[in-house]
């Protein structure tokens, strides 16, 4: 009997359990490792359109995602006197709308990839990449513990920002700035709030918007423009830096914004990030893959990067199944993923200045094209206005 072969996935938020899903049913033995010390369950409201969605059908846990539903009925934008701008009701289709038909956390998503594949998988917590030595045959990987295993694959399954991506592409930084930072945190939900998304426009390019959540809580963000070579990221700064930034930088925003940072003081969940995409000329070295975020992060401005994340674990794995020869597949995989890829990051231009304008006149001028959007005669018009490239992607069938 032909041995099963060993991969790795350094990783465990949407991109690692999915692949290990497919990885498994391609008659694999798997490991996943992941450096927090258990399954992360926080996060932001994330989106699962066209191919994506179809992933998860194959999958068998788009009922379960449907479960965990936001409940999130729209995307309102909002005035400085707290006023309705427009309104965009969610999409009733797999691609459609500013809030998907099927919206969901990120962590809440993470549980349902974890509790699909956590008993025919081996899930190690705490646990990080030291080193690659890769072989003719096979990859020794070392761990921080000390030890050392071997295997036929190691797929980096990670975020934007991954630090064992650097070990496989020493000195070179993919990460192209889009010249604006978001604070990510939960705060608790009042009588007041909705269950419409709410985006509030400030002058200097600053925004706040309130998600709701199926938790009894709202998902807060406040972005704002910086420089490429700004240093924003929380891994740079304490959590007391950031926290007084913030407050300096909206202190004088307007509408929610001071409860927003009134709120911030009390949360744990506060996440601060420079908004970013990855691009790669390859996602493979060897016997080292990558796959998600940490190969091709589109940004969130693109509204595709769950989507990424599981049709790229979905074909990664259908090819590797496809395929003895672990280059030939890997190979493969970029063949046939990179298109949609471009097309997820080739962003509208302008991105994201033109949905943040800096003065009072630009915001005028926003409010305007959205109210024209979303009248009844401007939605034939701009239907696809919210609707990124989630559905030009023809789903391979590996079955």
């Amino acid at each position: 009997m032909t041995a099963r072969r060993r991969v790795l996935i350094s990783g465990a938020s949407i991109a690692g359990p999915t692949l290990a899903v497919w990885m498994d049913r391609a008659g694999w033995d798997v490991t996943v490792i992941e450096r927090a010390p258990e399954l992360r369950t926080g996060g932001q409201n994330i989106d699962i359109r066209g191919a994506g969605r179809e992933v998860a059908r194959r999958m068998g846990v788009e009922e379960a995602i449907r479960a965990r539903n936001t409940h999130e009925v729209g995307t309102r934008f909002i005035g400085g006197r707290g006023q309705t701008v427009a309104s965009f009701p969610a999409g009733r289709d797999d691609t459609g709308g500013a809030t998907a038909e099927l919206e969901i956390l990120r962590g809440e998503l993470s549980r349902v990839l974890f509790d699909l594949i956590a008993d025919r998988v081996v899930f190690r917590f705490g646990t990080t990449i030291r080193s690659l030595d890769d072989r003719a045959t096979d990859i020794q990987v070392g761990f921080d513990d000390g030890s050392d295993e071997l295997f036929d694959l190691v797929v980096i399954a990670e975020g934007m920002r991954s630090r064992t991506r650097r070990l496989v592409f020493p000195g070179i930084d993919p990460i192209v700035s889009k010249n604006m930072s978001t604070a990510y945190l939960t705060i608790p939900r009042t009588p007041d709030d909705t269950d419409w998304w709410r985006w509030y426009s400030a002058v200097g390019g600053r925004s706040v918007t309130l998600r709701p959540d199926n938790l009894g809580t709202i998902r807060a963000t406040l972005s704002y423009p910086t420089r490429g070579d700004e240093r924003t990221d929380t891994g740079d700064d304490t959590a007391g830096d950031v926290r007084a930034g913030l407050r300096e930088r909206f202190a004088d925003a307007g509408w929610e914004a001071s409860r927003v940072l009134r709120e911030m003081t009390d949360t744990d969940e506060l996440y601060l990030d420079r908004v970013g995409q990855v691009h790669l000329d390859t996602w493979h070295r060897g016997r080292v893959a990558l796959v998600g975020d940490a190969a091709y992060c589109a940004s969130p401005l693109s509204g595709m990067g769950t989507t990424l994340s599981l049709v790229g674990a979905y074909v990664l794995a259908g090819e590797l199944g496809r395929s003895n020869d672990v280059d030939t597949a890997l190979q493969r995989y970029e063949d046939v993923l990179r298109p949609f890829v471009e097309r997820a990051q080739d962003l509208p231009p302008g991105t994201p200045r033109l949905a943040n304008p800096r003065s009072r006149a630009g915001i005028a001028i926003f409010h305007g094209v959205l109210r024209a959007a979303a009248s009844r005669a401007g939605r034939r018009v701009t239907a696809g206005l919210f609707r990124p490239p989630a559905d030009t992607f023809e789903l391979p069938d590996y079955e």
